[in-house]
């Protein structure tokens, strides 16, 4: 069940920073079960330090955030993973040393059920890309298989909401292509996503919504497709 607004992840007026620093200054957001919703905005803007107010890691100083419901705000880390939502960061953050393999099975460590490794033969099925490197180290794989590699470490805790951080960083245009294809794919199997993303046009071209963002407060909000055609988003967040 989400919670009584239909709003699988809710905040309502969110201020957050770091230190003396206040970087978000008030912001709301909803996101519905099923969606992808994407996060955009000039650099500084707040939506990197968004995400990790909601993962716990940054805490929040005023506002509400739930989730399915639930009250989330300044819960750790691994709590609000148990909640059910899921956080890949921006940059590379696997294991480099390890496998493939090795690293989903560093993906399941708070599980503690028997399906485990049915699960992770399922996601190297699901991912041809890792199963074909299962036995290789993860740290000599290219930067857009290893941000599938850790989209699939966050998935096998099951997440009914996967957060992403800048998927698309650094990746030339084919791998680009094919991560956001990969979120797409996701997103169809049944897990809601709320990404953060630089590629704003492509970001919101596969986004059921979108949030502009701009000095940590809420500037524009709308489907992906109002958004593209906005003339105002156009000309300050997508290059004319």
């Amino acid at each position: 069940m989400a919670g009584d607004d239909g709003a699988l992840l809710e905040l309502r007026g969110v201020v957050a920073g770091y230190d003396e620093v206040e970087v978000l200054r008030g912001v709301s957001l909803t996101v519905g079960e099923g969606e992808i919703v994407c996060i955009i905005g000039a650099n500084g803007a707040g939506k990197s330090t968004l995400l990790r107010t909601v993962f716990g890691m940054v805490p929040a100083r005023a506002g509400a955030i739930r989730f399915n419901g639930d009250d989330i705000a300044n819960r750790p880390p691994t709590e609000v993973l148990k909640h059910g939502v899921g956080y890949v960061p921006q940059g590379r953050c696997n294991f480099p040393a390890m496998s493939v393999e090795e690293n989903l099975e560093m993906g399941a460590y708070l599980r503690r059920d028997a399906a485990v490794r049915r699960d992770i033969a399922a996601s190297l099925a699901r991912f041809p890309v890792l199963g074909a490197k299962r036995r290789e180290l993860a740290g000599t794989l290219s930067g857009g298989q290893q941000q599938i590699l850790e989209m699939a470490i966050s998935l096998l805790l099951k997440p009914r909401l996967l957060m992403v951080d800048e998927p698309s960083l650094g990746l030339d245009p084919r791998m680009v292509e094919i991560v956001f294809e990969t979120l797409l794919a996701i997103n169809r199997d049944g897990t809601t996503i709320l990404m953060v993303e630089q590629n704003a046009k492509k970001a919101l071209s596969v986004s059921h919504r979108g949030v502009v963002l701009e000095l940590g407060r809420n500037r524009f909000e709308g489907t992906g497709q109002q958004l593209l055609d906005d003339p105002d988003v156009r000309q300050h967040y997508l290059g004319g």
